[in-house]
């Protein structure tokens, strides 16, 4: 059974920075493209950014440059680090693969005050 547990989000002021993680469980992160999704309040949810098999990385053009995507194989675990952080960045985010092909977990809230 897969499992991915979203951690790091919290309150943050504008031009704040915060650093996501995600642990997997049932996959190995290093066999998948994975990626990190928000969906802001009455908003589809949108993938932000994405790290290949063998670490490629890319970004929607909303946070190029101010979020990095990354993954530790040894702890299966992906992280986004997010800095400059703006009000439009307020999202619940989630980490799946780049596909969504597995259950979303329970996110964690991103909330940028101004």
């Amino acid at each position: 059974q897969v499992q991915l547990v979203e951690s790091g989000g919290g309150l943050v002021q504008a031009g704040g920075s915060l650093r996501l993680s995600c642990v997997a469980s049932g996959i190995t992160v290093r066999q998948k493209a994975m990626g990190w999704y928000r969906q802001a309040p009455g908003k589809q949810r949108e993938l932000v950014a994405g790290v290949g098999r063998f670490g490629s990385t890319n970004y929607a053009d909303s946070v190029k440059g101010r979020f990095t995507i990354s993954k530790n194989v040894a702890e299966n675990t992906v992280y986004l680090q997010m800095n400059s952080l703006k009000s439009e960045d307020t999202a619940v985010y989630y980490c799946n693969d780049q596909s969504g092909t597995y259950a979303w977990g329970q996110g964690t809230q991103v909330t940028v005050s101004s």
